[in-house]
């Protein structure tokens, strides 16, 4: 390669080094310690809650153990429809349904229940004792009604 051709790629060599050099370190320069980074922390809470928060599925961490679903049938449409709830092992989930006929809702964990519940409101509590996705499902009509992440 001519001098004239190491000449044009001179600069080019220098902003690419300069760009990656930029990106190397995230060390605070006056202390020489590494940066405190400014994102939240991604590890749990261990700390008990006494708040209520909800999350996209519309189910509720009420801070004592305990999440609860709103679970709703209009005719053979149910809300939510095959969302997921991430929950604890050995954590409870209560499922307040309300519906406009009667119904039976089918939790396939080990073992399997089963929640009958009638035209109205009622309440339901469950608990699951081993980790994975389990469903909860209506036979009649047929439909996923929740997918439960047990961790």
């Amino acid at each position: 390669m001519s001098g004239r051709g190491l000449a044009r790629l001179a600069p080019l060599v220098l902003v690419l080094a300069g760009s990656l050099s930029a990106c190397g370190d995230d060390a605070d320069p006056a202390t020489g310690s590494p940066a405190a980074s400014e994102s939240p922390s991604s590890s749990p809470s261990s700390s008990p809650s006494s708040s209520t928060s909800e999350d996209e599925s519309g189910s509720e961490d009420t801070g004592d153990d305990t999440v609860t679903v709103e679970v709703t049938r209009e005719g053979d449409t149910f809300t939510p429809n095959g969302e997921r709830v991430e929950m604890a092992v050995g954590q409870t989930l209560v499922l307040q349904v309300t519906a406009d006929e009667a119904g039976e809702l089918h939790v396939h964990s080990t073992p399997e229940q089963d929640l009958a519940y009638e035209a109205g409101t009622s309440e339901h509590e469950i608990t699951v004792d081993r980790p994975g996705v389990v469903e909860v499902e209506s036979h009649d009509p047929d439909s996923i009604v929740l997918q439960l992440e047990v961790r």
